[in-house]
């Protein structure tokens, strides 16, 4: 069964997209810990990130380095924090999270509320800063 992953890749189900290429999707996370909190996944479903092929483990990585500096431009914060959990779902996701305190990367914390309207507003201007 495809993953909740895969039906955003595929537009079985609509997400807020930060940036695409033909191996890798960074959108916002629907459960954010903080505002700006993005998703970077690659195309190919695989359960655990050290399963990955190491091209695509790589390019996960750089597709991630290019999404993180925008995030920082758009969302007032000291730094992205980087996280790879995977228990949630089981598709490799790397989470970009804005800091401005160690808390905010708590997984433990509970997640923000965010209108529709404020994370399409979020994602632009994300996606203004992307080269």
């Amino acid at each position: 069964m495809a993953s909740i992953f895969t039906k955003i890749i595929n537009n079985e189900i609509p997400a807020y997209r930060i940036a695409e290429n033909e191996h890798y999707i960074a959108i916002l996370d629907a459960f954010p810990l903080v505002k700006g909190h993005v998703l970077v996944i690659p195309k190919k479903e695989v359960d655990k990130i050290f399963d990955l092929d190491k091209e695509t483990y790589l390019g996960l990585m750089e597709f991630a380095y290019e999404i993180a500096p925008a995030i920082e431009k758009a969302v007032s914060c000291k730094r992205i924090g980087v996280s790879v959990i995977g228990l949630e779902v089981p598709h490799v996701h790397v989470h970009l999270v804005p800091l401005n305190t160690m808390d905010d990367i708590n997984f433990t914390n509970p997640k923000i509320q965010i209108s529709g309207e404020e994370m399409q507003e979020i994602a632009d201007k994300i996606k203004s800063y992307l080269g």
